[in-house]
């Protein structure tokens, strides 16, 4: 997926942009043969659906992708572009060959790690902060060590050491857990009343929709990608407390097991027909929430919910 043409400044030649996403090359890669030139994500899955070059229809597999030549790679890293924080307040202005050093003291990066002052000490990013429940974070803790533990019951006894500790870390969590409630009686409903019905009323709002193709998921969104999801968010009314953490649910590493690793999506993508999902209003994306998908089972949903961005294959039913 390239970068957005609006993030540089001036205009961008056409020998620079991705045929196949219209952005500015990410990562690009040509076709050996006939040397058209795509980012290389983009062209990987279109070669997973259709084996022709996307420019002139000739027959293309993966073994026929070269990198670009090196005139191209040096015009490309020339090219000054925006920041990613742009949308946070961020005025710089980079050459894209030093965009990802730049983001990485960006001050206004939102996934710029933070720790929580409040009393659990966890650290987080920093656009998670406003809406952070201390005592839902050590919850959820608390469920991955018990996950944990269920693993490691499983296992030889090897194993038996590391069992024990963790069996005390759980205990030691649930500990301070009860200690913190305690200190803050008002956080204990914080997370029923008015939130959920809002989160219902939303739901409720967006279009009912179907994925034709499951292949096409993007599970790795780049930030820009992930901004316009927010900003759709937004739009369509979802409540703010909940937008956050959709976000950074769209990213497979905070899938749960039954999607998270290629292995299971390819294992499971008939079953996946079950679930009920939301299409994102104008995106190529859809919202499958837990409040309407409890007939999944606990592997195959995420609280609140989850959201999946497709390279194509969605519809509005």
């Amino acid at each position: 997926m390239g970068y957005d043409v609006i993030r540089f400044q001036g205009d961008v030649d056409e020998d620079l942009i991705c045929p196949i996403c219209s952005g500015v090359l990410e990562d690009p890669v040509q076709i050996s043969h006939c040397e058209h030139a795509f980012c290389n994500i983009c062209i990987t899955q279109w070669l997973c659906e259709q084996q022709t070059c996307p420019v002139d229809r000739s027959v293309v597999t993966i073994a026929h992708l070269r990198p670009v030549p090196r005139i191209l790679r040096n015009l490309l890293s020339k090219l000054p572009i925006a920041c990613d924080n742009a949308e946070f307040g961020c005025r710089a202005i980079v050459q894209l060959d030093n965009l990802r050093s730049h983001l990485s003291g960006c001050e206004y990066n939102p996934t710029r790690p933070v720790t929580c002052a409040q009393g659990c000490g966890l650290e987080m990013s920093k656009e998670k902060l406003p809406n952070h429940n201390c005592i839902k974070n050590l919850c959820s803790v608390i469920q991955r060590q018990q996950r944990r533990i269920a693993e490691l019951e499983t296992t030889s006894a090897e194993h038996k050491h590391q069992l024990v500790e963790q069996k005390r870390d759980i205990q030691l969590l649930k500990a301070y857990v009860r200690a913190f409630r305690s200190l803050n009686p008002n956080l204990q409903n914080l997370e029923e009343t008015v939130v959920y019905n809002e989160i219902l009323e939303w739901v409720n709002s967006l279009h009912s929709a179907r994925v034709t193709r499951w292949g096409g998921m993007i599970s790795t969104p780049d930030a820009v990608l992930q901004a316009v999801i927010k900003h759709a968010l937004v739009e369509s009314g979802c409540p703010t407390s909940i937008i956050n953490q959709l976000i950074e649910n769209s990213h497979e590493h905070n899938w749960p097991p039954g999607l998270a690793t290629l292995e299971t999506r390819q294992m499971n993508r008939r079953y996946y027909e079950n679930f009920v999902v939301k299409r994102i209003p104008g995106k190529q994306a859809i919202v499958m929430m837990a409040c309407e998908n409890q007939h999944m089972g606990e592997d195959m949903v995420q609280e609140p919910g989850l959201i999946i961005i497709f390279a194509h294959g969605v519809e509005e039913i």
